[in-house]
Order: C-alpha cells, then structure tokens, then sequence
C-alpha cells in the first residue's frame, strides 16, 4: 500500500522512529519531515551524561539531515518552522513557501522547558537543556565556571548533577520537595539516593524555592527563604517540561496536559497524529525512550493500512546516574498500595504492592537494580 504523502513535523526520537518504521513497512510512502533545527539524528538522553563521557556536542549526532534523508529515502526540511495547519485543504504552511499538502500529518514536537517565575536580573540567564543546541550552549558557557546551581532535583536535574560532579565541579541541587526524585522514590529510598549523590560531591538544598536571582560581576546569587543565598557561576534550570501544544491548539486539536490522542495515536482531527513528549493518551504523558518505541511502531503500521491499537507494557525508567544507578517502574496514579523497602547489600529495593501483595511499582537502587528483569515480568501493563 502506498500514501499519497505523510508529513512529520519533528525531528527528534518521536519523529524519526515512526518515520524509520513506517519506511521499513511501505517503501513507497512518501514521507515529508520537517524540523525546526538542524534534523541531525541523536539520543537526546545522552545529553545528561555527555560531560562525564567525553562526548563533546559535535560528537553527539549519529547522522546529519543530510545522511538520514538518504538513509530513509524522504525528504527531510531542516530549519523549517510551520506557522499554520489548514484541516480543510490539509496542508501545512510556512511564513516563506507554498503550503505542503499531507494524507496524513503527524505532530512529534515534543516538550517545553518549564520556566520558573524567579526574580532578578539574572533571571533570563538561566540555562535549560532540551535539545542539542542547548546542550552546545551549555558546554560553551561551562569552558570557565566551576561552580552549576541546578534547580530541580528530579531525573534529569540529579542526571546533570552527577554528570558535573564526575568531572569535579562543584554542584548544588535545589528542590521544592524534601528529597531527590521526589515523585519516583518513598522516602527511604530517596535518602539513600541523596546520601550517594552527596558521596559524590553534590550539595542538595531541599524544601527551598529560589526567590530570586541576581548578577554581580559576572557571578549569580540565588537567594531563598529567610535570607538563604548559594553564589554560582552557573545556573541551569531541569524543573520539568511541558508539552509543546501551541500548533495543535490554534489548528484546534483537543488538548489535556498534553495534545489528546486516541489509542490509534489519532487526534480529534480526522488524518492528524501525535507521539512523543507533546501526546497524551489515556491520561498519560510518557516522556521516556520506551513509550516513544512502541507508539512509533504501531503508528507505522496504522499509517501503513494495519489500524494497530496502541498497548504498553510495564516499562521501567533508568535514571543515569552512575552514583547511585537507579531504575524505577512508578506505579500509576490511581493505584492503591504501600511501600515495602528493603536493603540489601550496597543497594536498596522499593516495591509497591496491594494489599494482598500484587506488584505495581518498584524502585531499584545500587546492587538492587539486577533484579529488575524478573520484578518487570510480575507488573501489570500500562496501558493494555
């Protein structure tokens, strides 16, 4: 089966899987992908521990725009921005160039860096990494600093932190909540994690909101509550992301947290998809490697002519942070359960259960961590 033409607009993991996918099912579709950067091919989680690893940012593309257009055999738009979406024409348009006509259109345009309301001068100088671009920024302005004020102590902002602290800058992580990965680990599980990452040489300050940021002579001065104040000769802020939903909402697509997709991956909008950071299915937004997989696959195939509901296993998240290696299977929401902690030599093991002992979470520290496999296989999907 052949489609007259299906464009992508996003060029990180969401978009070239199901493009790579859809490729691999139809090798006639032709396949339009636009991108907002430069449409080079990379693993955006390689970012948080670059530093640590040796990669400097060059290194970090697999494949240029260039090298993946052919790979693929599409058409691949670097630098192209879409202002407007016309549902009725079904074309995509662009403030230079003739509107691009699609069968099938799919939003990949991920997330959002959240911006906190601080105050002060240095305000606006606070980093945030979501793209490789950012992370060039980064490591740019790092070349002279020793001394990186993270805010937020949740998964990417304890990966940066330990990534910085393997290469002996001084750190210092605050957060609102009274411990690190505060919605992923209980409390004992969250203290071990920060007693490792302390080992390692980073300084949390918890249960503190930055109030304001000022700049003097080139340095910054976070200050908090009751007169608190960290200088820094960085400050990067990791306090979450928020799906990228602007384009849907002027085209008039449903949005929840996220742009609302089906189980088909399809929006409110007849022959428009979403996937990735910027989707929300079932009250979920997933924004790990694994989720992005599976919606990359089954949307190729409905795209291919095979409708393919969209199902996702238990799927644990692991947390780079060589300090403390951690991987964690959240359990949903709306379970109902307690935690059972255990330590175990050089690790510690979270498991959340029911009440009559079914597993529906777990969190795996240190040596714990090698069971994952086996607590895997005894979760409940995510979405069935």
């Amino acid at each position: 089966m052949s489609l007259s033409s299906v464009v992508v607009v996003g060029s990180g993991l969401a978009g070239y899987t199901v493009v790579r996918e859809l490729r691999r099912l139809d090798s006639d579709v032709s396949i339009t992908l636009l991108s907002a950067d430069h449409a080079g091919f990379y693993s955006k989680p390689m970012l948080s521990n670059a530093l640590a690893t040796g990669k400097i940012p060059d290194a970090i593309i697999n494949s240029s725009a260039e090298q993946m257009a052919e790979q693929l055999s599409i058409t691949i738009r670097p630098y192209t921005h879409v202002d407007a979406i016309d549902t009725s024409e079904r074309s995509v348009h662009f403030e230079n160039g003739a509107p691009l006509v699609y069968s099938h259109l799919v939003l990949a345009v991920g997330a959002n860096p959240v911006r906190l309301p601080i105050l002060g001068d240095g305000a606006d100088e606070i980093l945030s990494i979501n793209n490789l671009d950012d992370y060039r920024k980064f490591r740019e302005n790092l070349e002279d600093k020793r001394h990186v004020a993270i805010l937020g102590a949740g998964l990417i902002g304890c990966e940066f932190a330990n990534d910085l602290a393997a290469k002996r800058y001084q750190v210092t992580v605050f957060d609102v909540s009274s411990q690190p990965l505060g919605r992923l680990l209980p409390p004992e599980a969250g203290q071990f994690f920060r007693d490792k990452l302390t080992t390692a040489g980073v300084n949390f300050v918890l249960d503190t909101a930055i109030e304001k940021i000022d700049k003097v002579n080139g340095s910054y001065y976070l200050h908090y509550r009751d007169g608190g104040m960290v200088q820094a000769d960085m400050v990067l802020s990791a306090v979450g992301l928020q799906p990228h939903t602007n384009l849907a909402t002027a085209t008039g697509i449903q949005i929840n947290r996220g742009i609302v997709i089906d189980r088909y991956l399809q929006t409110s909008i007849q022959n428009i998809y979403a996937l990735g950071d910027c989707a929300e299915v079932a009250g979920k937004v997933l924004p790990f490697i694994l989720p992005i997989s599976y919606a990359g696959r089954a949307l190729a195939a409905t795209l291919a002519g095979n409708p393919t509901l969209l199902r996702y296993p238990a799927m644990p998240v692991m947390v780079k942070t060589p300090a403390c290696p951690t991987i964690v299977a959240p359990p949903a929401a709306e379970a109902e359960g307690i935690w059972k902690v255990e330590t175990v030599e050089n690790g510690m093991k979270a498991l959340y259960q029911d009440k009559v002992g079914n597993l529906l979470g777990f969190a795996l520290l240190g040596a714990a961590t090698s069971e994952r496999g086996a607590l895997t296989a005894l979760l409940p999907p995510i979405l069935d």
